[in-house]
């Protein structure tokens, strides 16, 4: 319990009258921590720490890492920016020791900083000097964040663009150099590399690597991709929003979890440039934003995260996992977050410019080569909504292609009107492609209208395709019942479809093998929203912690 004795061992609140210090200490949190615990993350809403005993580091979440930015000793405090201008924390604060530490909300701050006007002035000028002063937040925000990686590849090379979605979605900051730009190129230094080697890799302080897998990329740069353990609690396949929900809530709750990912976290959401309608977003979210948000929290509450490992099977029967090259996970529970795969189109010359031109789905990170192009959306539902959205920031002209006669029957109310308002997107209904032409980039188009059959070539910088998507769920074993269309039935689908063999009835999200689950996307389900995936992978832990209560009864 916090006595006045403590609350005066730190410096600014010296010389407060006992008795006023015996009144605050009443609702002042006293906090004592082990070595590696948070009293506070990078972003939490604002409060005041004043460090009483052991020592504290200053942690920064920069380039996908954390970073340590300075320390509080006894007698110090931390949280002086975030009371004194209103902002969430700027960074968090990590125990280097088992220390202790006192917390005031900012309900109590003012109460004391009204009783005690000195004490105010104190932690004023220490914020000024934080945010200002040499070394302060200031300095810091204002300084380029130093780069991890140069990638080097041409802009219409498809395994670039692969790499530079992989490293973006896996938070990893690096610049990419154009080599057929000299002012590009005179950041490489050594000799440049040879046209036949692109992409080349190079790590800040570490190796150059010509034309990396994305596992060797992943290697290089100390992502996780082999497992550090073998048995779990419980294997998630998949790392779209549905499988890192699952993750947050089954580390939070000690269950042994462990996510594989067979590319890079983000699933479909990761590809959609913004999301308007997920709650607690009031400006909208992209794709990769929140997924690289939920992965950092899935991280830091203790799930395991293997990255560029395939699944070739799993067993119905002992419920083991088993990854591309060898590795055997063994599990009392599996969670399938494997989501969909964007439907491609079977068209003349598209093969040839995918990653060339012709993408399906939209990365944040294909926004630089939108800069000045004509472009096309095919596609009537939100993410071409969104997609059209924010490449009209970049491109010279968006052009959606539509099938039908409206975007109305099959788009949001309100993406319909801003698309109406924005003077560089058009519409051309009844509109479908059936070409597309270049030489080692996409240059153009062929549309044909559906209602009168005339064609028409449109010259084109870059072709997104959004036409739906399908479930890949061929690899799953047979004992997995699934529907018409290769969604996994769960719950009451699985019952009325006669593929449930035990007395209770199956859990909501359970496969007709119990103690196999089926969360987002891949599900069968009328819902297919980022928000419905989210909830889902929570009721999935949910019900795991079900299944393992009454398999440990029975």
């Amino acid at each position: 319990m916090l006595t006045p004795a403590d609350f005066q061992k730190v410096e600014v609140f010296a010389g407060i009258e006992p008795g006023e210090c015996q009144r605050f200490c009443r609702n002042i949190a006293d906090i004592s921590v082990t070595t590696g615990e948070y009293v506070c993350h990078e972003g939490d809403n604002r409060s005041l720490f004043g460090i009483l005993e052991g020592r504290f580091e200053v942690v920064r979440l920069i380039d996908g890492a954390e970073r340590v930015l300075g320390q509080r000793q006894p007698g110090q405090v931390f949280g002086e920016m975030s009371i004194v201008f209103g902002m969430p924390q700027p960074a968090g604060l990590r125990a280097a020791e088992p220390s202790r530490c006192f917390k005031i909300e900012p309900n109590d701050y003012h109460t004391i900083a009204a009783a005690v006007p000195v004490l105010a002035e104190r932690i004023g000028k220490l914020a000024a000097h934080r945010m200002g002063g040499p070394g302060g937040l200031q300095a810091l925000v204002s300084q380029p964040e130093p780069v991890r990686v140069l990638l080097v590849g041409r802009r219409g090379d498809a395994a670039c663009a692969e790499l530079r979605r992989f490293l973006d979605r896996n938070q990893i900051r690096f610049e990419w150099l154009d080599p057929e730009l000299p002012g590009d190129m005179a950041k490489w230094s050594g000799a440049p590399p040879a046209a036949q080697d692109f992409p080349v890799m190079r790590v800040i302080n570490g190796k150059t690597v010509v034309r990396p897998t994305l596992r060797r990329a992943a290697e290089l740069l100390g992502l996780s991709t082999e497992p550090a353990a073998s048995d779990y609690d419980t294997v998630i396949i998949g790392a779209g929003p549905a499988g890192l929900a699952a993750a947050v809530y089954g580390a939070s709750e000690g269950l042994r979890t462990i996510v594989v990912e067979r590319d890079s976290p983000g699933g479909q959401a990761g590809t959609s440039s913004r999301i308007e309608n997920y709650l607690g977003f009031p400006s909208g979210v992209s794709g990769e934003e929140l997924s690289a948000r939920a992965l950092r929290q899935a991280r830091r509450l203790g799930a395991e995260i293997l990255v560029t490992r395939a699944i070739t099977r799993i067993g119905a029967d002992n419920f083991q996992t088993y990854l591309d090259g060898g590795d055997v996970l063994r599990s009392r529970t599996i969670i399938l977050a494997c989501g969909v795969s964007w439907r491609h189109l079977a068209i003349e010359g598209f093969d040839r410019f995918a990653g060339k031109g012709i993408f399906y789905g939209a990365s944040r990170s294909e926004a630089s080569n939108t800069h000045g192009l004509d472009i096309h959306i095919v596609g009537a539902g939100n993410s071409a909504g969104q997609a059209a959205m924010f490449f009209s920031n970049y491109a010279k002209s968006v052009t959606i292609l539509c099938r039908g006669d409206s975007l109305g029957k099959s788009m949001s109310h309100y993406l319909v009107d801003q698309i109406a308002a924005r003077p560089n997107i058009r519409v051309l209904s009844h509109t479908e492609v059936v070409a597309a032409h270049g030489g080692e980039t996409l240059e153009a188009i062929d549309v044909r209208n559906n209602r009168t059959d005339e064609k028409t070539r449109l010259e084109s910088g870059r072709l997104f395709i959004f036409i739906g998507a399908d479930a890949e769920t061929g690899w799953l074993p047979p004992e997995i019942a699934l529907d018409r269309r290769g969604y996994v039935l769960t719950g009451p689908d699985v019952r009325a479809a006669g593929r449930w063999s035990l007395d209770r009835d199956p859990y909501l999200l359970e496969t007709s093998v119990p103690g196999i689950f089926a969360c987002g996307d891949v599900r069968a389900s009328p819902v297919k929203r980022v928000a419905a995936a989210v909830g889902e992978g929570s009721m999935a832990i949910a019900f795991v912690h079900q299944y393992l209560r009454h398999a440990a009864s029975s």
